[in-house]
């Protein structure tokens, strides 16, 4: 059977779109300014609101899928807040709805860390919101854990988010918190459930869209137990199969917590990152790449429902 993945689609609604130069919100200092755009125009995304056209590419081509997961970040995340934010909301719920109409029943949704809110790259702006949370559960209709078994294949997509929270505490509000860990716990519960109740003969592809949540799921003695089993681990995030490499070279490298909050959770995630080869991991990058190789698309897997073929995934390119 045939399956697609995307990931960081990045859908901008007419409310996002008006906020082009929204990571300059907070950066009065000129020279910050100056980097931050060199960075996104030359290295990561030079018109981040301007490539809803690369949806209409990807439903173009994927007419003949069984099945297909959406691996996160739904919106550009123009207020930084996630969804609680109704012009990144508009955007999620566009993007989505697109998704549904087209797959009905063969499509699921996994969390992205756009769709819960983190602090903007360089202005300190925005943060976690449990509003954000209640909104993508409530009416964008996204599932925290979910699972979808093919044969001997069990499909399993988890919030990265959660798992990660110990990372991401500190851009969360103090009153929100407790919230939080419950939820995480949830999660948590769920995921032990599903890996100790795993047959001899099942494989699992699980889809996490930020892979500085696989040392917090190394941890758990049920998912140590199992990981024989995970084939492959769908991420997404890092956009670009280029920083997938950089990552996997800078890992193990000490935590930074004088250089700003970005950096202080780049590097935590670094840190740990010699952990992510026992989960198997496969980037599905951004349907736009990034500025400096344009080298965006999608996955393409195609998995035999008894086991008895590996999977085969390709990645098909996106011109842009």
């Amino acid at each position: 059977m045939r399956i697609y993945i995307v990931s960081d689609i990045h859908y901008a609604s007419p409310a996002e779109q008006a906020r082009r130069d929204h990571e300059f919100k907070g950066i009065s200092n000129p020279i910050t300014r100056s980097l931050l755009r060199a960075y996104r125009d030359y290295l990561w995304l030079k018109n981040p609101t301007n490539q809803n056209h690369l949806l209409d590419h990807f439903l173009e081509q994927t007419g003949d899928a069984d099945f297909v997961v959406a691996n996160g970040d739904y919106s550009c995340n123009t207020g930084f807040i996630g969804v609680a934010d109704e012009a990144a909301c508009q955007s999620a719920d566009i993007c989505l709805s697109r998704l549904r109409q087209q797959f009905g029943s063969r499509f699921q949704a996994v969390f992205g860390d756009h769709e819960l809110g983190k602090l903007s790259l360089a202005g300190n702006q925005g943060g976690l919101r449990l509003g954000s949370w209640h909104r993508a559960i409530g009416p964008l209709k996204l599932e925290p854990f979910w699972k979808v078994e093919f044969g001997n294949y069990v499909l399993m997509g988890v919030v990265s988010t959660l798992l990660a929270l110990p990372v991401f505490e500190p851009e969360t509000l103090a009153s929100e918190m407790p919230e939080w860990r419950a939820l995480r716990e949830i999660q948590l519960q769920k995921i032990r459930q599903t890996f100790e109740h795993l047959k001899p003969k099942q494989k699992v592809v699980l889809f996490c869209h930020d892979p500085t949540a696989l040392p917090f799921l190394w941890r758990e003695p049920a998912v140590r137990a199992g990981i024989a089993q995970v084939e492959q681990t769908i991420i997404g995030h890092l956009h670009s199969p280029l920083i997938l490499w950089k990552s996997h070279f800078l890992a193990g490298i000490p935590r930074i917590t004088f250089l700003g909050n970005s950096v202080r959770r780049f590097s935590t995630a670094l840190h740990e990152a010699r952990h992510w080869q026992e989960f198997r991991v496969r980037l599905c990058p951004s349907l736009a790449g990034i500025e400096l190789l344009k080298d965006g698309g999608y996955l393409a897997m195609d998995l035999d429902p008894e086991g008895k073929a590996p999977l085969r995934i390709e990645q098909k390119r996106i011109v842009r």
